[in-house]
């Protein structure tokens, strides 16, 4: 017999295909392989052995959770994508989480939830704060002033120094956390996930108009 309140949550929004299953509140399985690209190729088939390692199939799933960023473009759209496709197949929620809330999740008091944006920049966002911080894009080398918390992710070190606060890890892997978060949330009715985007696309159309169709 599966297991009851069983969650499939998956991401690809930076370079590694990751997802868990969820029963209850027990982790059933967990997988996370790095990788620069290929996630489109690999998510499905991934996702297909840790179930059949766990003993369940799609038809037992109640519900996906599903990383939405933010992080590499391509790789959100594809998990994103994929989130869709399973949900309106399977005929249960999909539920979107962002990476910001999902490496926050479980750690008490004030938390700054930082991730990689290259270039020198960070994606931060705040939570447990009195004068909460909304997700945005700040310069790794320039940050502004910021108050005493606990800083989970990337350059926590760097940025529990500038605040006076400390560095810890996150308490869930970030796709147990969506998963967990995913099992927590109203499940909408009509609402699908979407990409959580914090900057613009590096490659951008060209503004040269087209060019001119002749009869």
């Amino acid at each position: 017999m599966p297991p009851d309140d069983l969650v499939l949550a998956f991401d690809t929004s930076a370079a590694h295909c990751a997802a868990a299953l969820l029963s209850g509140d027990r982790l059933v399985a967990e997988r996370h392989e790095s990788m620069e690209k290929g996630q489109a190729e690999r998510l499905m088939p991934m996702l297909a052995e840790m179930l059949a390692e766990a003993g369940v199939a799609w038809r037992d799933l109640a519900r996906i959770g599903v990383g939405t960023g933010p992080g590499n473009f391509t790789g959100v759209r594809i998990s994103v994508a994929a989130a869709r496709g399973l949900a309106l197949g399977l005929g249960i929620p999909s539920l979107g989480v962002s990476s910001l809330q999902a490496q926050a999740f479980g750690t008490g008091g004030a938390v700054f939830s930082c991730l990689d944006a290259r270039k020198g920049a960070i994606y931060l966002q705040s939570f447990g704060l009195k004068e909460e911080l909304p997700a945005q894009i700040l310069d790794l080398f320039q940050l502004p002033p910021l108050p005493p918390a606990t800083c989970l992710g990337f350059a926590a070190e760097a940025i529990s120094a500038h605040c006076a606060g400390q560095a810890a890890p996150p308490r869930y892997a970030l796709c147990e956390a969506i998963a967990r978060l995913a099992k927590m949330q109203n499940a909408p009715d009509r609402q699908r996930p979407a990409p959580f985007y914090l900057r613009s696309a590096d490659a951008a159309p060209p503004s040269d108009p087209p060019p001119l169709i002749l009869p």
